[in-house]
């Protein structure tokens, strides 16, 4: 039996799920990181059947979201988009030394998954923790800087006012440079990842996230196993249950 718990990691809500039988024990751990409006809840599936597979498997609510939603609204949440993305990723670091601290994972085994907003967190993650051993994107991309100026340009072209100064916005996109997978995809170091995506994703372009798969082809020329992309020639902004199935084979198999 799965048991799903409700914790908080420092201020951050979280949901645990393990095998009951299992669940004191040290396990191989995977993080999910959901996507940009959602929630925790929603990735439930996900950890089920990895926890099913025997993984100790944490949701957490990003901040602005879940339970720490504070009712932006949709406009004003996408001006947090990068906050939201940066603060994400070193909270992923005091998750992983908490449960380390109390001696419930295998620290050699320790896994990274999101989806849309998550993916792109799972991405940046790639380049600040080496104790990452194995990942996957679904729906994510790595381009921070490009995709962040297109998001300027895009305000810019709808004389939407940027609500940053000049030299908050230089000191974003220098951050945003030091987590773009795409300037430095040799801290991949042939690491186990996957890649999900649907052609039509009016979100996050498949183009982008297909491009960079193809650049980093030759860094695994000596363990193309531990490389895929899935595409969905008729999918959209959401996985599909392939997606769902291969997640948790990638991880069965590569952690």
């Amino acid at each position: 039996m799965v048991v799903i718990e409700h914790k908080h990691i420092k201020e951050i809500p979280v949901l645990e799920l393990a095998r009951q039988e299992v669940k004191g024990e040290r396990l191989p751990f995977i993080i999910f990181v959901h996507g940009f409006t959602s929630a925790k809840e929603h990735n439930l599936h996900y950890a089920y059947l990895l926890a099913e597979k025997g993984f100790r498997v944490v949701l957490p609510d990003t901040l602005l979201h879940g339970e720490r939603s504070e009712g932006l609204s949709g406009s004003d949440l996408n001006f947090r988009l990068w906050d939201i993305v940066l603060n994400t990723i070193a909270e992923l670091n005091i998750i992983r030394d908490v449960y380390e601290d109390a001696d419930l994972i295998d620290k050699g085994r320790i896994g990274l998954v999101g989806t849309s907003m998550g993916g792109i967190v799972t991405l940046g993650a790639l380049t600040q923790y080496e104790w990452v051993k194995a990942a996957v994107s679904l729906m994510g991309m790595p381009y921070y800087e490009k995709f962040a100026q297109l998001q300027l340009d895009e305000l810019k072209k709808n004389n939407i006012k940027i609500p940053l100064s000049s030299e908050e916005l230089a000191d974003l996109l220098g951050t945003l440079r030091e987590r773009d997978l795409s300037l430095q995809p040799e801290k991949l170091g042939g690491r186990p990842l996957m890649f999900w995506h649907g052609k039509k994703d009016p979100v996050v372009p498949y183009s982008y996230t297909y491009q960079f798969y193809e650049t980093i082809q030759p860094l695994y020329s000596d363990s193309p196993e531990n490389l895929m992309f899935i595409s969905d020639e008729q999918a959209g902004h959401k996985v599909s249950r392939e997606g769902l199935l291969e997640t948790v084979k990638w991880f069965g198999e590569h952690l």
